[in-house]
């Protein structure tokens, strides 16, 4: 989350009456994340969630976002569901960007997650990919494999002003993964970023997921090695095993992994790893002047690259052989 895009009171209070929801009382900018730009906003009936989807979003995506939301929601997941307008919609336009609503959800995310935490994630993470299952729309993930090399080639030239001898280590690692990804994994609607900003706790109790805009179709082993990079490495890079496997062992209780799956989980890590050090490199490099928004650091996930290009077994996740 985050504001790119100022939205004056005048605007504001004109859009929020197309919704019956009172009227509107206060709201503040959410400056965290990279994506959209995101308000809290107060009326007289409820706290909401008001977002702007900015231009690396596509609006022919919307509708697969919202609906799927809608979907997650009517299954007993925990998480926003989109506020319907007085016309019957659920996407209406704002200060020139698409935009819309949806329900507030209590809790807090944790900084520094604990076990217990990663159990939670993992127990949620399966909940959402069976609740998925029969969701009947598809989005093809402009983020795998094939997205990379092309999203590396607009940062490529300035790699090294970051970390000296980067372009040439991830042109390799570029090399290896589209070598080696799997395919024809069990797959679906997958999250794509849950991140710990992402998961909403109250004290030890996963209280729901938010921010579904990289949601897509893909591998669900895909989604739960996002996780691991996400929510398993300590502020110094260290892997915490105990943590991975307080993750998967609650993720296998909702959903056991096939075998293909656990074998595959090393490449798909790296590959996760990749990903967003390529999401992260580009916005380091060309953050929009004046946003109210922090780049997140490209190198922490260069260290995790090279944390998986070790492994060896899925031991090193705490799976047994």
């Amino acid at each position: 989350m985050a504001v790119y895009t100022e939205v004056t009171d005048e605007e504001l209070s004109a859009f929020i009456a197309q919704y019956d929801v009172g009227q509107l009382l206060s709201y503040k900018g959410i400056a965290e994340g990279v994506e959209n730009s995101n308000f809290l906003v107060h009326t007289e009936k409820a706290y909401f969630i008001l977002t702007l989807y900015e231009k690396r979003v596509n609006r022919d995506d919307l509708p697969f976002f919202l609906n799927l939301m809608q979907h997650l929601a009517a299954k007993g997941l925990s998480c926003p569901t989109p506020v319907v307008m007085k016309t019957g919609a659920t996407l209406g336009e704002l200060a020139g960007r698409p935009a819309a609503m949806v329900t507030f959800l209590e809790g807090m995310w944790v900084k520094r997650p604990k076990p217990v935490h990663c159990s939670g994630l993992g127990g949620g993470l399966a909940a959402l990919h069976v609740a998925g299952a029969d969701f009947a729309m598809t989005r093809r993930n402009s983020l795998s494999v094939a997205s990379w090399r092309p999203l590396f080639s607009q940062s490529a030239a300035r790699a090294d002003e970051v970390k000296p001898g980067l372009r040439a280590t991830i042109e390799q690692a570029l090399d290896q993964l589209e070598a080696d990804w799997p395919q024809d994994l069990p797959g679906g609607v997958i999250h794509a970023d849950l991140f710990p900003d992402n998961v909403f706790f109250l004290g030890d109790r996963l209280s729901g997921l938010i921010d579904f805009y990289f949601a897509c179709t893909d591998s669900f082993a895909y989604d739960l090695v996002i996780c691991l990079n996400a929510w398993c490495f300590e502020p110094d890079q260290s892997f915490n095993v105990t943590k991975a496997q307080a993750l998967l062992d609650a993720y296998q209780k909702v959903r056991p992994l096939e075998p293909a799956e656990i074998a595959a989980l090393p490449v798909l890590a790296r590959g996760a790893a990749l990903r967003f050090l390529l999401t992260r490199l580009h916005d380091w490099l060309s953050v929009p002047e004046g946003a109210l928004v922090t780049p997140k650091d490209p190198l922490e996930y260069l260290k995790k690259l090279q944390f998986h290009q070790d492994v060896d077994t899925v031991s090193a996740y705490g799976l047994a052989l």
